[in-house]
């Protein structure tokens, strides 16, 4: 669904004060009038004092903000939207001390914000399943240590990547952080972001064997100098995936890598929409359920 394009200047009008903001959630989520999500029931009590409504048939409370992201929150809905607006204009992405400055909040705070949009965002795209001819692939992330490079170095986390390769570019992306590369995590990534029956391009990694049990599977023997002409565009997104760790956030541990993961893919599949993003974004966090902060 298109989006209209909205700048820095007009995002502040639409969306400057408590009101705005919980008017816009209001209509995102009874866009018909108020609802009672206990009974259904399509009449209640408003009270301003405490933002309150009070559903006039079975007498249960609930807030604008119950049952949603913001659900819970002690945060204005102001510094809400706006941490929405710099996370999705932000190009390279935003780190939680950056964002802290930016809002005027503590770090735990902006880091508790950047979790929960990041989730809305996974779970956005765990909508959609790769198609067609796919790159499949896995890589490590994390700091540098002596010792092992590569596969089995310590320190280091397993990333599966999948592309889907249409023609000379990529297509939609999907990327999951694993304990390790076996057949089991292969399986469920599969299931999780491709569709049955697809054509999947893999070197010929052991483990990748599991794939022809739901995929139609073309493997070969690729040494390093060979990778990039036969996985092209998942190697691509990995060296991109891996600039944009250590240029925002100069690298990462493997707590918070499949969060950041999620909002690298998450930007890379509506790249083609970058003005849009901050209205496709909030949509996203507004039809999200709560998220528990750690």
């Amino acid at each position: 669904m298109k989006m209209p394009q909205v700048s820095l200047l007009e995002w502040q009008k639409k969306f400057g004060t408590e009101k705005a903001c919980a008017d816009a959630i209001t209509r995102y989520r009874w866009p018909n009038g108020f609802m009672c999500p206990k009974c259904g029931h399509d009449t209640a009590w408003f009270t301003k004092s405490r933002k309150i409504y009070q559903c006039t048939k079975c007498k249960s409370q609930t807030s604008v903000t119950t049952g949603t992201l913001f659900h819970s929150t002690n945060l204005p809905l102001v510094k809400w939207f706006w941490a929405i607006y710099l996370i999705a204009s932000d190009k390279g992405g935003i780190s939680a001390l950056r964002l802290s400055k930016q809002l005027g909040v503590s770090w735990p705070t902006a880091r508790n914000i950047l979790k929960k949009i990041r989730t809305a965002m996974a779970h956005r795209d765990s909508i959609y399943r790769l198609q067609d001819i796919i790159e499949f692939d896995d890589t490590y992330v994390g700091g540098k240590r002596s010792g092992k490079r590569g596969r089995g170095a310590g320190g280091k986390k397993s990333v599966l990547v999948a592309v889907e390769k249409r023609g000379p570019k990529a297509g939609y992306m999907a990327m999951k952080a694993v304990p390790n590369v076996s057949g089991k995590s292969i399986r469920n990534f599969l299931d999780h972001h491709l569709k049955r029956g697809q054509t999947v391009r893999t070197d010929a990694l052991p483990a990748m064997n599991s794939v022809q049990e739901t995929q139609k599977h073309m493997a070969r023997i690729t040494p390093p100098e060979q990778a990039p002409k036969w996985l092209p565009m998942v190697h691509i997104m990995i060296g991109n995936m891996k600039k944009f760790l250590n240029g925002t956030y100069h690298g990462v541990s493997g707590k918070y890598l499949q969060e950041y993961l999620d909002e690298f893919c998450y930007r890379f599949n509506r790249r083609f929409w970058e003005c849009e993003l901050p209205l496709r974004l909030l949509n996203a966090c507004l039809s999200h359920a709560p998220v528990t902060a750690t």
